[in-house]
């Protein structure tokens, strides 16, 4: 069988994915960077100094998932940059990259580079009607909170979160309840474990038509009910998430007038967030939207590097 490796090495995790011919996902590894507690996530430094460590553990869990000596690698791919800007830069996608073309080179194949945003929108349609040509994506993890016009692959940015991001949220906050870093899954677990509904107390400061924020505010006024004791953690996290879903309906559905589409696409880290997903659509459904959003299925919404391997084949096997 004729594969293409992926790899992707965030602020996050550790990841490889092979691809078949097929488009399919043949197996994906993942290892989180390990962070103390207390902490929101490493240093650059430290962050690639784990992936050293990390790239030959993934790879050889790959390996045994794989199971068949039989396979060939065809090409490589990686992420090597956050975004498609020439000036987007960051360290440790550079671990990753350096070990697809080392591989490339020993074995004789093409390497393909992508950003990490690429990525995260092609893993993002795993499972999921196509959106089509022309259709608006809103990426949220912890480094990007980024609402983008997709045009051919093209990626062309409409708005989106201009202090902090949305991962970012989730886990200082999180991580100031006492919770694990990446704190998403656990404050989800605490916000479902709350019995009152969402109040809608953080309040959402939206520019330019809707198509930009501010999420900073909501951070400190977090920081404020947990110091003073003011709101139990579970409402806390409960209105984390009431404040990300009228923030993720509103730019989507000015994103998409903007754009002139009604296909949308939910990527990264907090979009594999059922709870967020679930609050969304019944928002949608309230307004009356006639758009299409889809999520990315929780699996592959998180850093991985399966879109970056189907990126890879396509290019190779389209070539």
């Amino acid at each position: 069988m004729e594969v293409v490796l992926g790899f992707d090495t965030s602020c996050y995790t550790t990841s490889v994915a092979a691809v078949d011919r097929d488009g399919q996902v043949l197996a994906s590894q993942r290892m989180l960077l390990p962070v103390d507690s207390g902490k929101c996530g490493l240093r650059q430094s430290e962050a690639v100094f784990v992936h050293v460590r990390q790239v030959p553990l993934v790879m050889k869990e790959l390996q045994q998932r794989l199971g068949d000596p039989s396979l060939r690698i065809m090409a490589v791919a990686a992420s090597r940059a956050p975004k498609e800007d020439a000036d987007s830069y960051m360290p440790v996608f550079l671990v990753g990259f350096g070990h697809a073309q080392s591989l490339a080179s020993a074995l004789g194949v093409p390497c393909f580079p992508f950003s990490h945003q690429q990525g995260h929108i092609a893993a993002g349609q795993f499972g999921n009607s196509s959106p089509g040509k022309r259709f608006v994506a809103l990426h949220l993890s912890g480094g990007t909170t980024e609402l983008l016009l997709s045009v051919e692959d093209k990626l062309t940015l409409l708005g989106g979160s201009m202090d902090l991001h949305s991962g970012q949220l989730v886990d200082r906050v999180g991580v100031a309840l006492g919770l694990a870093f990446p704190a998403g899954p656990q404050l989800e677990k605490l916000a479902a474990s709350c019995n009152e509904p969402p109040r809608s107390l953080l309040p959402v400061s939206f520019q330019k038509g809707d198509l930009t924020c501010h999420l900073s505010g909501a951070e400190a006024q977090c920081r404020r009910w947990i110091m003073q004791g003011d709101l139990p953690p579970g409402q806390i996290a409960l209105e984390v998430f009431d404040f990300l879903s009228r923030m993720v309906t509103r730019l989507l559905m000015a994103g998409c007038k903007a754009a002139g589409t009604g296909q949308a696409l939910v990527v990264g880290g907090v979009a594999s967030s059922g709870l967020l997903k679930n609050m969304v659509a019944r928002r949608l459904s309230k307004t009356g939207s006639p758009i299409h959003v889809m999520f990315g299925k929780p699996e592959y919404s998180g850093d991985n590097a399966a879109g970056i391997a189907w990126l890879g084949a396509q290019r190779y096997w389209e070539s």
